[in-house]
């Protein structure tokens, strides 16, 4: 069990993909995202392994979830800035959380 404030210290937020580019130095298949996360957070990279499910037109301008205060992560020669959360289904793929209509990109998580 953890505190509510603990909880509260994770910084998840909404954001647009604004970019999809190809990592094929990846060690398993996964696309380099940029996101936009509004005014406050900034836009963000993030190295993200959801090939099964999403083409780079399915994920661009789609809204997506994101941690965004963890530190950055070194993915092979790329710098992931933020962890883009996502589910398993049933055969292991990561389906991507975002919400059911749009909100502003940077809102928090309630």
């Amino acid at each position: 069990m953890i505190d509510f404030a603990d909880f509260e210290k994770v910084d998840i937020r909404v954001g647009t993909v604004v970019a999809v580019d190809d990592f094929p130095e990846a060690r398993k298949p996964a696309w380099k995202l940029t996101v936009d996360f509004g005014p406050e957070v900034g836009v963000k990279r993030s190295s993200a392994q959801i090939t099964v499910h999403y083409g780079k037109e399915d994920l661009l301008g789609r809204q997506v979830m994101g941690v965004v205060n963890f530190p950055p992560r070194q993915i092979g020669k790329f710098m992931s800035e933020v962890l883009v959360l996502g589910l398993y289904d049933a055969g292991g793929a990561v389906v991507v959380i975002g919400p059911e209509r749009a909100v502003p990109n940077g809102s928090r998580m309630c």
